[in-house]
């Protein structure tokens, strides 16, 4: 069943893409985390004018925080009231930076969330922190992005429909989570939830390794090739589909993982170049046929050869490019897009 398309605001500037690189970590030499790419994926784009209509975004608030997390856990990451335990577990050491940037990044998923209901599709170019809970941090992520933004656009929604009849959950939300990690974050977060379905495909034998229930969780092998991966998702897909009957939902939330690829040095999967950006094009397109606006995050990537990351990413970029000059044509065909589109 295909939905009735949102009302958009139609523009014929580039597809919106929110950054928060300039907000760096203070991290030791030889630190796995490669903060570098977020700088570097946005010079890609610098460097080649009309592709994204790039934008800084700005630091999401204590109170919009506070719709996920527990105040005491905000308070400690902004006030660099963290223990040795809890900075461990996040993989970070605390610095106003951290902080900073972590609040930024949070501001990217709320402004890329707001530029999709209105324009169809827009993208955080970092983000996608899933393994952060409502009280804690862990595993390179501070505040989970995508559950804040899930929550406000909730709160929105029910402020500007403000009728007898209107409930916070108005506003259904899907979070389609496929990087490499499980969305472990996110899971808790949103269980026995029914306003938000939380879908995550990553690596069975991967972090984390206490894995949370997710709506749908598909565990993938080791080895796990494009074939397999692709046809794992088509069904995964349609068991949404399923769920959703003739009531899809009105905004997806799409982590854009690059850490599933050949080339990453955590990611234990084997998918090809081609493979990822075929998987970029099958939710895209899946979302978009339906009229369900999606907001993107980067979420992992940790490429032996960061270029080779970064090659993944730039592909998922102008793929989410063409999928917002589509929402603008108002075109259902695939055959169509580069007509509209030359990221």
């Amino acid at each position: 069943m295909t939905a009735a398309r949102p009302r958009l605001r139609l523009s014929s500037a580039p597809m919106l893409a929110f950054h928060s690189d300039a907000h760096s970590l203070s991290l030791p030499p030889g630190h796995p985390f490669p903060q570098s790419k977020y700088r570097l994926l946005r010079e890609h784009f610098e460097a080649q004018p009309g592709g994204l209509r790039m934008q800084a975004a700005t630091a999401a608030t204590e109170g919009e925080l506070a719709l996920v997390h527990t105040p005491t856990y905000v308070e400690a990451v902004l006030q660099g009231r963290l223990s040795a335990a809890e900075q461990r577990e996040i993989g970070f050491p605390w610095s106003p930076q951290m902080a900073a940037r972590s609040c930024h990044s949070v501001g990217a998923s709320l402004a890329a969330a707001r530029a999709a209901l209105t324009e169809g599709v827009a993208v955080n170019m970092a983000g996608g922190t899933h393994h952060a809970y409502a009280d804690r941090g862990s595993g390179y992520c501070v505040f989970n992005d995508v559950a804040v933004a899930a929550r406000l656009m909730q709160a929105e929604r029910q402020r500007d429909r403000p009728t007898r009849h209107s409930r916070p959950d108005d506003l259904q939300v899907l979070v389609i989570d496929l990087d490499v990690h499980q969305g472990n974050g996110t899971a808790a977060i949103f269980r026995a939830d029914d306003s938000v379905f939380t879908f995550s495909m990553h690596g069975a034998k991967n972090f984390p390794f206490r894995k949370e229930a997710s709506d749908l969780d598909v565990a993938l092998a080791d080895g796990c090739i494009d074939a397999d991966y692709l046809a794992a998702l088509d069904t995964a897909l349609q068991q949404i589909w399923a769920h959703y009957g003739t009531k899809l939902p009105g905004l997806a939330f799409y982590l854009a993982g690059a850490d599933p690829h050949e080339g990453d040095r955590l990611g234990r999967l084997k998918l090809t170049t081609a493979g990822m950006l075929a998987r970029d094009r099958q939710v895209l397109d899946a979302l978009r046929v339906r009229g369900i606006p999606a907001a993107l995050s980067m979420a992992g990537g940790y490429g032996r050869d960061l270029a080779t990351t970064l090659a993944v990413q730039v592909n998922t970029l102008n793929e989410a490019a063409r999928s917002w000059a589509l929402w603008q044509a108002g075109r259902p065909d695939d055959s169509e897009a580069m007509e509209q589109c030359s990221p």
